[in-house]
Parts: C-alpha cells; sequence; structure tokens
C-alpha cells in the first residue's frame, strides 16, 4: 500500500540520490511484487535503516524525512559542526570523504545519461581535496529580521533576539536565517568576525532589509580570505549608505581583528536578495584582496568571481588545460571569464585569448591581473553572455576560436550562448562546470544545435 504523508514507516536505503537523500523501494502491489514504489529519504545514506516520516506523496514516488537512525551505515562519520543537520551550509559533512567522491562520481555518470542521453563516455576518477574544512575563501551570510528558532529555543517562554540574524538561510526556507555561531567552511577567524558584526549592528537596532516589503538597511556580510597572502576582505552589502555608522563598524573590526586588510560598502538599491551592489564605498584599504592560483597572482574585488577553492583550482585549471590540449598555436574564447583566472592560467600556451564577462568590476580586475602577470596576449571584453556574443565579434573582427572554454554559473548557458558556440565551430569545447545537471543540459543543446 503507498504511504500516506505523515506516516511513520521503518525504510532500508539501498541507493543514493546525492546531497543526503537515501532511497528506499517498497512493495505497493501485492499481485505486481516487481512494481516497486520509490521514498526519497532527506538525512540518510546507503546501509542505513531508518524510521522516517512521510511529507510529500505523489504518484510514483514519496519524500521523508529520517526521524531515527535505527541502524547506521558503515559510510557514516560523525559531523564537526554543532549546526549540522539544521543549517544549509553542508549536506554531507557525516559521510566519510571518499565515499562523497564516489557518489559525486556517480552523480555525474548517472546525470549525463539521464539529461543528456549520453551513455558511452569517458569518465575520470573525482580528483579529491587536500583540504575538506577551512578551504572556501569566500562566504556570503544574510542578515534576516526573522531568526530560524531551534528546538531548545521554542522550548524557552522568553525567546530572545528573534528578530534578528546574521548567518546562512536554512533549506528552501527564505525568509529566516539561522545564527552561525560557528563553521567549518571558511575559517574560525571568519566565524568569529560573523559573531562581532551580529552583536555589532544588533546592539544598535538597525533595521534588516525584508525581501517582502523591500524596506530595512542590512542585506549581506560577505567575507573573502587569501590563502597565499595575509589579504583579508569585510564586504558589508546594505540597501543605502550610512557613512558614520559603517566608519564606526570598521573602526571596531580593525580594532578586534588587526588582520583585515580591507572593508568595502556595497549598496544595493535592487529589490532582488544578492549580495551584489549597484555601487560601493570603501572605508578601509583598497578594495580589493590578492590571491594566487599555481604561478600566477590575481587581484579579487569585492563584485568579482573568483573559485571558492582556492587549492582545488589549481587542480581544475589544470585539467582544463590539459583538455584543451594547447600547442601555442590556437585562439582562445574563454566565456564567463570572471577576473580572468582560466584565462591568465592557459595563456602562456595560447596564441590569443579573448575573454567574456558581463560584470564590469571583475573585467576590470581581469585586465589588471593581466598587467600584473605581464601577459600581453590577452583580450577582456565585457558583455551579456543572456545574449548572442556574435556581433561583438563580427564588430570588432576577431579571429575565429579553435578552442572555446566556458564556465558558466550554476545555472548553465544561456541557449543564445549554446548556439553562438556551435556557429563558431571551434575544433574542441571544454566546458568547466559546478552543476552537472544544467552542464548535462547544455551538452545535449550543443549536440542537438550541431547536428540541426
Amino acid at each position: 500500500m503507498t504511504p500516506n504523508k505523515n506516516d511513520l514507516i521503518e525504510l532500508e536505503i539501498t541507493a543514493y540520490a546525492f546531497e543526503g537523500k537515501g532511497i528506499a523501494k517498497i512493495d505497493v502491489d501485492e499481485n505486481n511484487p516487481e512494481r516497486k514504489f520509490v521514498i526519497f529519504v532527506n538525512g540518510s545514506f546507503p546501509g542505513d535503516k531508518v524510521l522516517a516520516r512521510i511529507i510529500k506523496v505523489k504518484k510514483s514516488y514519496a519524500e521523508a524525512l529520517c526521524e531515527k537512525i535505527l541502524v547506521p551505515s558503515g559510510i557514516r562519520t560523525e559531523a564537526k559542526c554543532a549546526h549540522f543537520g539544521v543549517c544549509g551550509g553542508c549536506k554531507q559533512q557525516n559521510l566519510k570523504y571518499e565515499t562523497q567522491l564516489q557518489f559525486k562520481d556517480q552523480q555525474v555518470k548517472e546525470t549525463f545519461e539521464h539529461i543528456a542521453g549520453v551513455t558511452d563516455f569517458e569518465r575520470e576518477k573525482a580528483i579529491g581535496a587536500e583540504d575538506i574544512f577551512y578551504y572556501r575563501n569566500k562566504m556570503e551570510f544574510s542578515f534576516a529580521d526573522k531568526r530560524w528558532l531551534l528546538k531548545e529555543d521554542l522550548q524557552n517562554e522568553n525567546i530572545e533576539n528573534k528578530d534578528f540574524a546574521l548567518g546562512l538561510h536554512i533549506p528552501r526556507v527564505f525568509d529566516k536565517v539561522l545564527d552561525i555561531t560557528e563553521c567549518y567552511l571558511q575559517s574560525e577567524q571568519s566565524a568569529a568576525i560573523v559573531n562581532f558584526t551580529r552583536e555589532f549592528f544588533r546592539s544598535r537596532n538597525f533595521s534588516i532589509f525584508n525581501s517582502k516589503t523591500h524596506t530595512g538597511y542590512l542585506r549581506n556580510l560577505v567575507i573573502k580570505e587569501s590563502h597565499h597572502t595575509n589579504d583579508l576582505m569585510i564586504n558589508i552589502v546594505t540597501s543605502e549608505e550610512n557613512e558614520k555608522l559603517i566608519s564606526e563598524y570598521s573602526a571596531e573590526l580593525i580594532k578586534q581583528f588587526p588582520s583585515v586588510t580591507t572593508i568595502v560598502n556595497n549598496i544595493n538599491l535592487k529589490k532582488s536578495q544578492t549580495a551584489f551592489g549597484d555601487y560601493e564605498k570603501i572605508f578601509a584599504g583598497n578594495g580589493f584582496i590578492f590571491d594566487n592560483i599555481g604561478k600566477f597572482k590575481y587581484r579579487i574585488s569585492a563584485n568579482s568571481f573568483f573559485q571558492t577553492n582556492t587549492k582545488q583550482a589549481v587542480n581544475l585549471y589544470k585539467k582544463t588545460l590539459e583538455y584543451a590540449g594547447l600547442t601555442g598555436n590556437e585562439v582562445v574564447y574563454d566565456l564567463y571569464s570572471g577576473a580572468g583566472t582560466i584565462s591568465i592560467f592557459v595563456s602562456e600556451k595560447a596564441k590569443e585569448v579573448y575573454a567574456f564577462e558581463s560584470v564590469e568590476a571583475a573585467v576590470t580586475d581581469a585586465n589588471f591581473n593581466a598587467d600584473l602577470n605581464n601577459i600581453s596576449n590577452l583580450t577582456f571584453i565585457q558583455t551579456d553572455l543572456n545574449k548572442s556574443f556574435l556581433p561583438i565579434i563580427q564588430n570588432e573582427n576577431f579571429p575565429n576560436p579553435d578552442v572555446i572554454i566556458a564556465d558558466p554559473p550554476r545555472s548553465g548557458m544561456n541557449p543564445k550562448t549554446v548556439t553562438d558556440i556551435i556557429q563558431l565551430s571551434p575544433k574542441k569545447i571544454v566546458y568547466v562546470s559546478c552543476n552537472p545537471a544544467t552542464q548535462a543540459r547544455d551538452v545535449e543543446q550543443l549536440v542537438k544545435t550541431a547536428i540541426n
């Protein structure tokens, strides 16, 4: 019999659907024992025996939450962070790292088979990270006027500070934030800065931006740390200017954390809740940090993209260069080029590199980075890659590419970009992605467009 919503049911987890969702299959038809009903259980892994509560029922599957682990799987490990299981920052901290890599490999295989329709392709093993904690060079934290209340909070009749939070969003909850007091993603110093910043602004009773009413002052705290220099950037994102307040914050912050090298205030005038500003004001330092990927040095501004795992970026770019197979005679196009990290990394192996990016600050950083590394065969172009970029190529009379490298955001490439790539007819396309699902979708579109 098909389970109903809120049913408690014992399940054996036999497979994995990634990011903490185990798969169980149960019999629902006595006359057809081959027919199985699939239940996705959040918070479970293969090998677990769990007590799960059904939260959603569909025709062919259900979703459930793990209420209790009856028999733990051997692939589990103890999570380090006190916030794990509530916070949305980590999904698999309680899963052994070597098993995480195996599941990632499986995810890529199944995603390309199911979405792109590609079954016969060469696939290398995942390259594991040297550091699995404190590896991120950037973290975005959100202010919220609704704090996510824990069970112990709800048991307290006199709940304090429930209308002020600074931390990370709870999964699938966009208007509430969990106060983060520790975090193993960036650094211990980063967590201490979050705690200081929360107390500073909360003690002064400043309003928090509300995504429904579009009013309020505080929006985000963004921390960027270099892994090869001593640079540390603090970026406070607000909805308007308040020079007196941010000056006071900057002075107190540097007093408490002398390692902070620059403080930026991004002013976001838009209704959308993003940690990007329409403009920025610098309150300490020069408004930049510097970091290295391999032998190349990069300047990073508050709004420019930089690979968040600096050490793994070296492995990623080495693999990108290997796949590009450059001999020194090729014209390379780098799409979604950010601060020029890939463009610069591959430039010494290419004849010419043309890099396309939409964010103005990133293009400014990219040009600076090319000069910083004494690279002269690079051209950076600011353009909207949600539109066709062929007119720019034609107007500027750029040579056609031999190799195209694309490193789009998680949402993948715009269909117009896919069409442009096929029309340019490069000999090779190297697609770098942080999201196998959108990458597989784009690969399918690339193949279809090429055939047609």
